[in-house]
């Protein structure tokens, strides 16, 4: 009986731990604080322009869910309303940021989505 005690309080953390980070969908949505220090060291954003982006990303990332959620859209409409999100949302962007910093930004978003989707392929789509 002793040494179940300790086995159980282990699986008991390890669901915990589990659970904690499949509510976080993985870690895969970094806060807003590191993903404004990651903006000004990738970009060397000023604190101000990257505190505009992360609000920015902030107001369009529900939106951005509630299409892929909706089940009564097809994967075309889905398609056609995210890339009309995305283009509201990068007009707003370029708009805080100039045509420099935006195309830099840019590579940095094709960047983080091709690491992104690596991480998916070597976990195997289960992020």
């Amino acid at each position: 009986m002793k040494t179940k005690i300790p086995l159980l309080c282990v699986l008991a953390l390890l669901l915990f731990v589990h659970g904690s980070y499949a509510q976080n969908g993985g870690n895969r949505m970094m806060d807003p604080a590191a993903m404004k220090q990651r903006l000004i060291d990738s970009l060397q954003l000023t604190s101000l322009q990257a505190d505009s982006v992360v609000a920015i990303q902030q107001e369009y990332r529900p939106k951005m869910r509630d299409v892929f959620m909706d089940q009564s859209m097809t994967q075309d409409d889905k398609r056609a309303k995210i890339a009309g999100i995305n283009e509201e949302r990068n007009q707003r962007i370029k708009a805080v940021l100039g045509d420099d910093l935006f195309r830099k930004f840019q590579e940095y978003e094709q960047r983080n989505r091709q690491q992104r989707g690596m991480k998916m392929q070597r976990s195997g789509g289960n992020n």
